[in-house]
């Protein structure tokens, strides 16, 4: 089933992806679509439990202000404001560096999306179609802008995420509060005069990289209610002189950046990562742990030699080999990974907990990253790496995988249960989980957000009828 209105190609860009966009309906996506956007916000809501007790988590809610009514915090029994509890929430799901990934744009679209739709949930009742819908919409206008703007040299210096998801989260918003052609295009177009995000952090250690998210979720919902109010905005904001694309790509737009292109949803490209680290690492790191299982010990290692694509070697922080000054930058690393990965035999959030042990220290001097032309010329659509560990005596152990094994369903969900019944109880986990799977029933689906709060099971009050 064609998904979309058919636009024409004279129009301004942004105008067409808003018509394309309202026309959508929620019986226009198969099963697995639907299952696909279920599976993203389970794991969205996991990182957010998770991470809420981390530094980056707790300043990001501080920066907010406390209202008697509003939008939930994750994990906290603090209301504020829509765009406030967005900021957080997307830090908060930032926050294990878990994020579900979009290799082809180079972004985390759920990690903005779904805090904004969330926090709109609760501002005025949706149906939980629509907000499903909505999320889709919004991973799919993010996900085909990003991969016509960014290639390997401008994602050195600008975090992709800051960049094209505030659009994706501006046209999710839109439809789902129903917004106008006119008022969803004037919001995708202010959205896109908040693109922000600079990747000097990766070098110095800051921390800068969590709030990324945060800012483009909290701007895309101002710029929904700028427009609403009626504000008027660029409609050449993608392909205008000093556009989206003339600005950062300094070249022009395409001609088309097509919703939904051949029936296909980009929400289905998206994979959920099994390591909480650089979506550039996962793959280099699970090849060394399959290396891992061949190692009796890591001291007879003499030398590592990893090869992956040119835009993970180019990434920054992704060649780094220290001093690393905090975790995120070990996060950030390939050798860190691999050489963590090798030395204790598992891929987890331990991995990154010393920044000086000694045998890590001692593997990442030894490591060689190198850029391959098979994995180059194999990405976007697929993500590989090898390693090759050299020891003493001239014996060499060598696990190479064509892409990224995405974390499973049922890993997914596993990991969810546990970070969230850790904050709000089994049972209500449990609960959670299910209202989710059943989400499309939900006549108002605030009950999610509400879900997540610390109050009493007695104290929400939203049902999900």
């Amino acid at each position: 089933m064609a998904i979309g209105a058919t636009v024409s190609g004279n129009e301004p860009l942004a105008r067409r992806m808003a018509r394309s966009a309202l026309v959508v309906e929620f019986a226009d996506f198969s099963s697995e679509i639907v299952a696909k956007a279920k599976l993203c916000l389970i794991d969205f809501l996991s990182c957010a439990f998770e991470a809420g007790g981390h530094p980056w988590s707790r300043q990001a809610i501080a920066a907010t202000h406390s209202a008697s009514s509003g939008a939930t915090i994750i994990g906290t029994s603090r209301l504020a404001s829509p765009t406030d509890a967005a900021f957080a929430n997307a830090v908060m799901g930032h926050g294990l560096v878990r994020e579900d990934m979009h290799a082809a744009s180079i972004s985390h679209h759920g990690v903005v999306i779904w805090p904004a739709l969330l926090a709109l949930s609760e501002r005025a009742p949706l149906r939980g179609t629509t907000l499903l819908a909505a999320a889709i919409i919004g991973y799919e206008a993010g996900a085909r802008i990003g991969r016509a703007l960014f290639n390997a040299y401008l994602a050195r210096l600008y975090r992709p995420t800051g960049l094209v998801a505030p659009l994706g989260a501006a046209l999710a918003g839109s439809f789902a509060l129903g917004l106008s052609e006119q008022a969803a295009t004037s919001a995708i177009a202010i959205a896109a005069n908040t693109s922000s995000g600079l990747n000097e952090w990766p070098r110095v250690g800051g921390s800068e990289m969590y709030f990324h998210p945060g800012f483009a979720a909290s701007n895309a919902l101002k710029a929904i209610a700028l427009a609403e109010a009626g504000a008027l905005a660029s409609e050449t904001i993608l392909e205008g002189e000093a556009g989206l694309f003339a600005a950062y790509r300094r070249q022009p737009a395409p001609d088309e950046i097509p919703l939904f292109a051949g029936g296909e949803a980009e929400i289905m490209a998206v994979y959920n990562k099994p390591a909480p680290a650089c979506n550039f690492a996962q793959t280099a790191s699970q090849a060394a742990l399959r290396v891992s299982h061949e190692l009796a010990e890591t001291e007879s290692i003499e030398r590592i030699v990893i090869r992956a694509p040119e835009a993970a070697v180019r990434y920054p922080g992704c060649d780094a080999k220290g001093p690393f000054r905090n975790a995120l930058q070990t996060k950030m690393s390939i050798p860190f990974s691999v050489a963590a990965t090798l030395t204790r035999g598992e891929i987890d959030e331990e991995n990154y907990a010393s920044l000086d042990d000694a045998e890590i220290l001692r593997l990442i001097a030894a490591t060689d990253l190198q850029s391959d032309t098979a994995f180059t010329a194999a990405f976007p659509a697929k993500q590989g790496a090898d390693v090759t560990v050299h020891l003493r005596g001239g014996k060499t152990i060598r696990h190479s995988l064509s892409d990224v094994v995405a974390a499973t369903p049922a890993e997914i969900r596993s990991r969810f249960r546990a970070a969230a019944a850790r904050v709000i109880g089994e049972d209500r986990a449990r609960r959670l989980e299910e209202t989710i799977d059943g989400c499309e029933r939900l006549g108002d689906a605030g009950i999610i957000a509400a879900s997540c709060r610390l109050e009493p099971p007695g104290q929400i009050l939203r049902t999900a009828s």
